[in-house]
């Protein structure tokens, strides 16, 4: 048997997929894997919640795409990140799966890129198997110099990037938006000096673009990239120690803004076109800067067999679109929002209305869940 028998295989190329909430993340990850020799990609999904949705609109869903979906966006991640790759390459040396050849993860919109970035840089098996090929950003052109002011994640996603993908280019349709949209450039110059800047909108988002970035050189990032890395290996380090005497899970707390909180709202009756129109126009109407993030799926009364799909960032609502099928077993409407200096109980008194449901209390069909950015609890 020959030496060359015994050598490792070569690394597989691993790119991070990352951007603020509503962005269009989703959107991007189904276009580069409908393209011709994409055929051969892995996928994993970090979702917040218990209810995720992200994974049912990814047309490329299959043995080979894996749901991260703790819920947890900081030191939670590392684990189920290295379960997750670890599974994916059992699968494959198994053959239960067919050989891979890239792997593409999705982050959550509110994740801290850096814990990931971690794990697959410093993980003593992963790092023999994988290699971090390049971390593409997703911003959005409308409203992403408003975020990148209120939200460090995405900052952070900004600066620790190869490559930025603006989305909603078509949308800069005033001479106001067009002002904005140079100041983000600009900012993002500033951010993530070595990153091209591509628009979606444009085409300029082809896997050849965005894919083969090389190794990952933090030193060739603003000074704060390795900092944040560097913060990111005492904090796993302390995490571990802490979790490991407290026999049990350690949270980080600092890590997000308490004033941001995630829920979900599901039922099971048929919801009327109307009804669910108007319960999204009052929202947005209301609180649309504040609703960071909508999505969901419906179960219309008028057509009950194929589900409206809805997207919404802030009071931006994308116009809804219908599936020829419902994408699993569970047929309810879902709506997952996430929402900042908003109490979750007035949006729902707001669906209970429209739904035609008691104002209190809690409805047999309607689940909620409520917490500020923490693994979701349903409760019925």
């Amino acid at each position: 048997m020959s030496e060359a028998t015994h050598l490792p295989p070569e690394p597989i190329p691993v790119t991070l997929l990352t951007g603020f909430l509503g962005a269009g993340k989703t959107t991007l990850l189904n276009a580069l894997l409908q393209q011709p020799g994409m055929a051969d990609t892995a996928v994993l999904i970090n979702e917040f919640g218990e209810i995720g949705l992200d994974h049912l609109l990814v047309q490329h869903f299959d043995d080979a795409t894996v749901l991260l979906a703790s819920g947890c966006l900081c030191c939670t991640i590392r684990g189920d990140l290295s379960e997750g790759l670890e599974q994916l390459l059992r699968r494959m040396d198994n053959g239960a799966i067919p050989p891979f050849h890239r792997v593409l993860i999705e982050t959550t919109g509110l994740a801290d890129p850096a814990p990931i970035l971690h794990v697959l840089m410093m993980h003593p098996y992963l790092v023999m198997r994988f290699r971090l090929d390049g971390v593409v950003t997703v911003v959005d052109a409308v409203n992403g110099l408003g975020t990148l002011d209120a939200h460090p994640e995405s900052v952070r996603q900004a600066a620790i990037s190869d490559r930025i993908v603006l989305t909603k280019t078509d949308l800069v349709d005033t001479p106001e938006r067009e002002v904005g949209l140079a100041a983000l450039r600009r900012r993002l110059a500033r951010l993530a000096p070595g990153a091209p800047v591509l628009n979606a909108a444009k085409g300029e988002a082809t896997p050849e673009a965005l894919l083969g970035a090389g190794l990952y050189n933090p030193a060739t990032k603003i000074p704060d990239v390795s900092r944040w890395l560097a913060d990111e290996a005492v904090t796993a380090a302390e995490e571990a120690s802490r979790a490991h005497s407290l026999n049990g899970h350690v949270h980080d707390e600092n890590r997000h803004d308490e004033r941001i909180r995630a829920f979900t709202v599901a039922t099971d009756a048929p919801v009327s076109a109307a009804a669910i129109d108007m319960f999204l126009e009052l929202v947005r109407g209301t609180h649309g800067p504040k609703l960071l993030r909508l999505k969901g799926i419906v179960k219309l009364a008028e057509d009950p067999e194929h589900p409206l799909v809805l997207h919404g960032v802030q009071h931006v609502l994308h116009p809804p679109s219908q599936l020829a099928a419902w994408p699993d077993d569970d047929r309810r409407t879902r709506l997952v929002m996430i929402v900042r200096d908003v109490e979750p109980a007035v949006i729902r008194r707001l669906f209970d209305a429209f739904m035609g449901l008691p104002a209190i209390g809690q409805p047999d069909g309607v689940a909620m869940t409520d917490n500020p950015l923490a693994p979701a609890t349903l409760r019925r």
